[in-house]
């Protein structure tokens, strides 16, 4: 039985596949710019991106392979002096013109910290039929992409809720990371994070050496369950297999008020977690696991 059989085969048996690399994170591919805050102020030239509409070119400045099938991009802003604009958490769509004309537009969540200046970090899946991973690849330093947004998801504030639970798969990392990395630069934000993330292999982990670090920085505030397709001595702490309802309902905390659940994944993941949402502005019923484990829809949100 092939990976994806095994996943849609588990997931009517209320197993939570995390198994990730046969789909993008996010399955839709317009926005609509009715999600833009209206926070920002167009004029300001502390930041690049204000929400304003605009297509900016950023310059590639480096990059770096993290995976075999993903990078860690590295794109200049106008000024070493600016600032991205976006909050957390919040992503960008980014645009290329193919040679016959056509618009190719994606969105990107970045992955570094909101106050940092003159740089904007992407870490970037490539897929075998995906238009603009294959794209931005096959870049090299100095070429450009055009950006714009931002479009913000969820606008974090400390101490918004006692615990949260960040479920991932694959690049659906880049969302979660932000708000973890977020909530531990703020020595005032006493937010639980227990990340579950899962991965195909431990090559496959993103962000591994970030999110070790933050959980060994902070063991009382952060903590991190790895899941494999299969087992790895790289990744010895990693279980192997899937996360099915009983483990959830063991191993993270109990759903009421204070307790909060983001996803974010292939489809799969999303259908035998939360349920898939109808649109971007719309996020759909809550459906599986965390639905029969007493969740509510209030208590979860897709990106």
């Amino acid at each position: 039985m092939s990976f994806i059989q095994r996943l849609a085969h588990q997931s009517q048996k209320n197993w939570v596949p995390i198994a990730i690399g046969s789909a993008a994170i996010a399955t839709s591919l317009v926005y609509s710019y009715q999600t833009f805050s209206r926070s920002y102020i167009a004029n300001d030239s502390s930041v690049t991106f204000t929400g304003d509409g605009q297509w900016i070119d950023l310059k590639l400045k480096k990059f770096e392979d993290i995976s075999p099938d993903t990078r860690h991009f590295y794109f200049e802003l106008p000024s070493e002096e600016q600032k991205s604009g976006l909050i957390t958490a919040s992503l960008l769509l980014a645009k290329y013109v193919t040679e016959k004309g056509s618009n190719v537009i994606r969105p990107y969540t970045p992955v570094s910290d909101t106050e940092q200046k003159g740089v904007i970090e992407f870490v970037i899946k490539k897929y075998p039929t995906g238009k603009f991973g294959n794209h931005i690849f096959n870049l090299k330093e100095n070429d450009t992409v055009s950006f714009k947004g931002p479009i913000v998801k969820w606008k974090w504030t400390p101490n918004q809720f006692e615990n949260v639970t960040l479920i991932g798969g694959g690049s659906g990392i880049t969302p979660l990371f932000q708000i973890l990395h977020e909530v531990t630069k703020d020595a005032a934000d006493k937010t639980k994070v227990h990340l579950v993330y899962g991965s195909k292999t431990y090559q496959d982990v993103l962000l591994r050496e970030q999110i070790d670090a933050l959980a060994k920085k902070y063991p009382d505030q952060v903590k991190v369950s790895y899941f494999l397709d299969e087992s790895s001595d790289k990744l010895k702490e990693a279980k192997v297999g899937y996360i099915t309802r009983e483990w959830l309902k063991e191993n993270i905390a109990h759903p009421d008020a204070s307790h909060q659940v983001f996803v974010c994944g292939p489809a799969p993941l999303y259908k035998a977690v939360s349920g898939e949402k109808v649109s971007p502005s719309d996020q759909g019923e809550l459906q599986g696991a965390l639905k029969e484990l007493g969740f509510t829809k209030d208590n979860v949100f897709k990106f």
